[in-house]
C-alpha cells in the first residue's frame, strides 16, 4: 500500500495532481478540499494517498490532511453504494467538520445538496456512520466557535487513533479525558500507549 508521496508538484487540476518523485510523474485524484491546501507548482509536496485497486485499473487518490483520508475511507470502507468517486464528490461538497456535524445531527437536507448524494444516499450515510463519527464530532463542534486547544486536539487524535484500533468511541473518550487529567500534558501517542496499557489491564 502506498501510503504518501513526497516529491514535487508538477501539476495541479481542481480534480488532480500530479506529483514527481524522483523522476516518476504519479497521477492522483484529488478533493476541492485538497486543491485548496496545494502549494504551488514545483514546489515541494507531502501528500497522504489511498490505493484503489480494481480489475482494470490501480487508482491513487491523493489527501493534504489525514482527516480528508479518513473520511473518504470511512465513506468507501462503511457506506454501502459509495465508491471512491462519490466520496471524493463528498470531501469536495463539504468540510470535514460539517460533515461530520451532518450525519451526528441527522441533517439529511445538507448532505442531500452535495453533488451526486440524493436523500437516500444520504439517509444511508447518516444510517451507517452515526456511530463512527459521534464522539469526534461532537468534540470538534464544541470547539468549533473558537481554535481548540493543543491538548484538545491530541486527545481528539488519541480517541480517533484508539477507535481505529476497534474500541468503543465512549470508552476511547473517557480514558482519554481520565488520562489527560491525570497525567497531564502528553503527546496523542503516549496517551495512545498508556490508554492501551490501561485497556489490556481490565480497567
Amino acid at each position: 500500500m502506498i501510503t504518501f508521496l513526497d516529491g514535487k508538484l508538477t501539476n495541479a487540476l481542481p480534480t488532480q495532481a500530479i506529483v514527481d518523485v524522483n523522476g516518476v510523474g504519479y497521477e492522483l485524484s484529488i478533493p476541492l478540499s485538497s486543491y485548496d491546501k496545494l502549494p504551488a507548482a514545483g514546489q515541494p509536496i507531502r501528500i497522504l494517498t489511498h490505493l484503489h485497486v480494481r480489475e482494470d485499473a490501480h487508482i491513487l487518490y491523493g489527501f493534504m490532511t489525514a482527516a480528508e483520508r479518513d473520511l473518504f475511507r470511512l465513506l468507501v470502507n462503511n457506506v454501502s453504494g459509495i465508491g471512491p468517486k462519490l466520496a471524493l464528490a463528498v470531501l469536495s461538497g463539504m468540510s470535514v467538520n460539517n460533515f461530520k456535524g451532518a450525519v451526528v445531527n441527522s441533517d439529511v437536507a445538507a448532505l442531500s445538496k452535495i453533488s451526486g448524494v440524493g436523500k437516500k444516499t444520504a439517509e444511508r450515510i447518516v444510517l451507517e456512520l452515526k456511530d463512527k463519527v459521534g464522539v469526534a464530532a461532537a468534540w470538534e463542534a464544541a470547539s468549533a466557535t473558537h481554535a481548540p486547544t493543543p491538548e484538545a486536539e491530541r486527545a481528539n487524535e488519541a480517541v480517533l487513533a484508539l477507535i481505529a484500533l476497534g474500541y468503543k468511541q465512549v470508552e476511547a473518550h473517557r480514558i482519554v479525558r481520565e488520562l489527560q487529567q491525570k497525567e497531564g500534558d502528553k503527546s496523542a501517542e503516549e496517551l495512545v500507549k498508556l490508554a492501551l496499557k490501561q485497556m489490556a489491564a481490565g480497567r
